[in-house]
């Protein structure tokens, strides 16, 4: 099958998926049949692209031609092919948790719930393998509309200021100044497509490559940069499958992934070296990193403390990003792994305590380990990945983005990631802790909500997730090489 067949088909199967969840909207039973499905079919594609990527072929596909210089057009390298996978292969996992979490929980509107989960994947899938910055910016407004009704899916209040919220910052800025920063470059250079040594190299001043930069750098919303971050708290009042899609799956990591693309395909490592305001955006990531650090530590409420949590752990990536070494680009690209699998599985086991006992405050979860041992057991495992301990995932990121800072001579930035792994510690792991220190007062005699306890559907994602935290960290090195046509780690 060819390149232009198999690109089309990751975009085709989500929207085929979407139509069978409505059609089959009456059957729940069917219609989750139908979502695993069209999660699993995905997947498939999208790692026999990356076979092929890893291999050494670049299979693209030319759809439409709006202007010169400006085509609808799809071309897969390394780091589209990690995305794609990550964002297929964590629909399937989360899929299945939200057959759990949205039975369990008795959440209304399911049908409407996997039918936009599917048109994300739609949007996600079309900024993985978008060839230029016009076709990534169509998909990337798709993504955020797309997500928007499960965001405010509860529908009250809370749910429809945060949806609002959401809805405005993203939106906001992505056309007052991502598309601003597109048009700008289209101007300078005559077309919008990621070019390898980065397309606006020696077609730009450093003035205007700085405020070039300065548009690229807070247009990216999903990026979270600071001070564009706080729609992402606010989005909290999702449903649990929702806050692990916005954290771990598709929206945040296409805003750090295109904050990739742009540094190392429209940038280049020697102009990011040479524009002025580089290490002034560069302050403003470490600075992010430890302030919503600081934030996530006064926290009480779970779901509030990992919002700030990835706030921090987003800025790893545009730290990494504008370093603009090869240690650095690949330690970015290796931190959307391996931060997905952590955080995915943080989230999904805040889901699962919520569901069984009705409980969201980390102060209310004393005791709650000796009756939901494999929830914690899984909860610390994601936690101490994020931290960067290893034998654990998270670790690679963190030592390779350090090494990039040393490397382009910021120390600062290392330091910031050691401070920033140090409050990680302090406030994801007293959590595990106060879950097995026995209760203050005497078991009740029915300690859940919910008879039974978690679903199983909703307890076996998160031990997959949490066993694949582990299992990374013997497989960064393949994954590296992988990279290494995009980011220069290895050469």
């Amino acid at each position: 099958m060819s390149g232009d067949v198999l690109i089309s088909l990751a975009l085709i199967i989500p929207l085929v998926g979407m139509v069978a969840i409505w059609l089959l909207g009456k059957s729940p039973d069917v219609r989750e049949c139908a979502t695993l499905l069209t999660a699993i079919a995905l997947f498939g594609v999208c790692a026999t692209l990356a076979a092929r990527v890893g291999a050494g072929e670049s299979p693209e596909w030319v759809m439409a031609t709006a202007a010169p210089g400006l085509d609808f057009a799809f071309k897969l390298e390394p780091l589209g092919a990690l995305f794609a996978c990550i964002a297929s292969g964590l629909w399937s996992i989360n899929s299945l948790y939200s057959i759990g979490y949205m039975r369990g929980n008795k959440e209304g509107h399911q049908t409407r719930f996997y039918m936009c989960f599917a048109i994300a994947l739609f949007g996600a899938m079309g900024v993985a393998m978008a060839a230029n910055l016009f076709t990534l910016f169509v998909f990337y407004e798709v993504l955020t509309i797309s997500t928007y009704p499960l965001v405010a899916h509860k529908g009250d209040d809370n749910a429809r200021r945060g949806g609002r919220i959401y809805l405005t910052t993203l939106l906001g800025t992505s056309v007052g100044l991502l598309l601003l920063a597109i048009v700008g470059t289209y101007m300078a250079a005559g077309s919008t497509d990621f070019v390898e040594g980065g397309l606006l190299d020696g077609q730009v001043t450093p003035l205007a490559a700085s405020v070039l930069l300065i548009l690229f750098m807070f247009g990216i919303g999903k990026a979270a940069l600071m001070p564009f971050h706080f729609w992402l708290p606010n989005a909290m009042v999702a449903p649990t499958p929702v806050s692990a899609l916005l954290h771990a799956v598709a929206v945040v990591k296409a805003g750090v992934f295109t904050v990739l693309k742009v540094a190392i395909y429209i940038f280049g490592p020697d102009l990011l070296d040479a524009t002025p305001a580089r290490d002034g955006l560069l302050m403003v990531a470490v600075g992010t990193i430890i302030i919503a650090s600081l934030i996530a530590m006064t926290k009480d409420n779970l779901k509030a403390r990992l919002a700030y949590s990835t706030v921090g752990q987003l800025a790893y990536v545009t730290t990494g990003a504008l370093l603009a070494t090869g240690a650095s680009f690949a330690g970015g690209a290796l931190q959307i792994l391996m931060h997905a699998f952590g955080k995915i599985t943080l989230f999904m086991c805040a889901g699962a305590i919520y569901v069984a006992t009705g409980k969201t405050e980390i102060s209310q979860m004393r005791g709650l380990g000796r009756r939901m041992p494999w929830v914690f057991i899984a909860f610390t495992i994601g936690a101490l990945s994020v931290t960067g301990l290893p034998p654990l995932g998270g670790a690679w990121p963190k030592f390779l983005l350090m090494s990039g800072a040393f490397e382009a001579d910021k120390a600062y930035a290392a330091w910031a990631l050691l401070i920033s792994s140090l409050l990680n510690i302090a406030y994801l792991l007293p959590i595990g802790v106060l879950a097995l220190m026995p209760p203050k007062g005497p078991l009740e005699i029915a300690p859940y909500k919910r008879p039974g306890g978690t679903p199983p559907f909703a307890v076996g994602p998160l031990l997959f997730t949490a066993l694949g935290s582990l299992v990374l960290f013997f497989f960064a090195g393949p994954v590296v090489v992988f990279l290494t046509p995009a980011t220069g780690a290895l050469r």
